[in-house]
């Protein structure tokens, strides 16, 4: 499901804004880019979204302005050394180009941009607390924007079940009237053989009509299309993260399908069958966006 959020906030001359965005995707795929030095908010939002949404493909980034109050560049000395260290044990091991300065300086934990004003460990906490607060209200606006447009698909997806629905009632009153209507063209057909020829077997030729009957009877498919007419519809009253098993329900509506056309000896059923294919490719795009 799709939807963008966004959220401000404010401290002491820092500002920060938070954006969220989502796009479909068949599970949940979490990104988050945040400005160097607040590394530590990124389980709290990974967190955050895990628990409001199930699907989809969200991305965060944050970002941080000082205004006027002045900021500086602090190098971790520590962990520059012990890279460098490493770099010296590897280098006559590996043959590759030494490192780039501009390459250890990007190492996560090299490089930290701090304020000029130094904050206590309490005074940190208590504003990450308020930077993940803002986080929320954003999560919570990206979330009501996923519920309504989920109410948009919800009708578009009754309006597919309706349609399922009546072809499948089509299909059952042809397919009612189907195996009268093959066993008196099979009766035609050996008719025809027993008068130009004595050699078969009437008995033989009635098990034969038999058995194409059994295999052209459709009943069954019909009746598990209805069955999965109303899981959907229950699936869609339950409410809660339904995208998944309704992906399972549309294989299934397309395998009656299918197996409907295959089994069909009839003109009008087998057209039936192709509008129900086509009706349950068309509720699978749509179920492709619901969480």
């Amino acid at each position: 499901m799709t939807g963008f959020a966004r959220a401000e906030g404010s401290e002491s001359g820092l500002h920060w804004a938070w954006e969220v965005k989502s796009v479909n995707g068949r599970n949940l795929d979490v990104r988050c880019r945040l400005p160097i030095g607040f590394e530590a908010l990124e389980p709290q939002a990974r967190a955050a979204m895990a628990e409001r949404f199930k699907r989809g493909n969200v991305s965060v980034s944050m970002t941080v302005s000082r205004g006027d109050q002045p900021s500086r560049v602090r190098v971790n000395r520590e962990v520059l050394e012990q890279l460098l260290a490493v770099v010296g044990e590897i280098e006559g091991k590996v043959h590759s180009a030494p490192p780039r300065l501009d390459g250890l300086l990007a190492v996560r934990g090299v490089v930290d941009v701090v304020e000029e004003e130094e904050l206590d460990e309490e005074r940190r906490d208590a504003r990450l607390a308020r930077m993940a607060a803002t986080l929320a209200t954003a999560l919570d606006a990206l979330q009501a924007m996923r519920r309504d447009e989920g109410g948009r698909l919800a009708a578009l997806v009754g309006e597919h079940l309706d349609t399922i629905e009546r072809l499948r009632q089509s299909a059952a009153a042809t397919a009612a009237a189907q195996p009268a209507a093959l066993k008196a063209r099979l009766k035609a057909q050996v008719d025809a053989l027993l008068e130009t020829s004595s050699a078969f077997s009437e008995d033989r030729l009635a098990q034969e009509a038999a058995l194409l009957v059994t295999k052209a009877d459709v009943r069954e498919e019909i009746d598990r299309l209805a069955a999965h007419v109303e899981a959907a519809r229950k699936l869609m009253a339950a409410g809660g993260p339904v995208g998944r098993k309704f992906d399972f329900l549309c294989q299934e509506f397309n395998r009656e399908a299918n197996t409907l056309c295959s089994k069909s000896a009839d003109v009008e059923l087998t057209a039936i069958g192709l509008d129900l294919k086509a009706a349950i490719d068309q509720l699978r795009e749509q179920v492709q966006n619901i969480e």
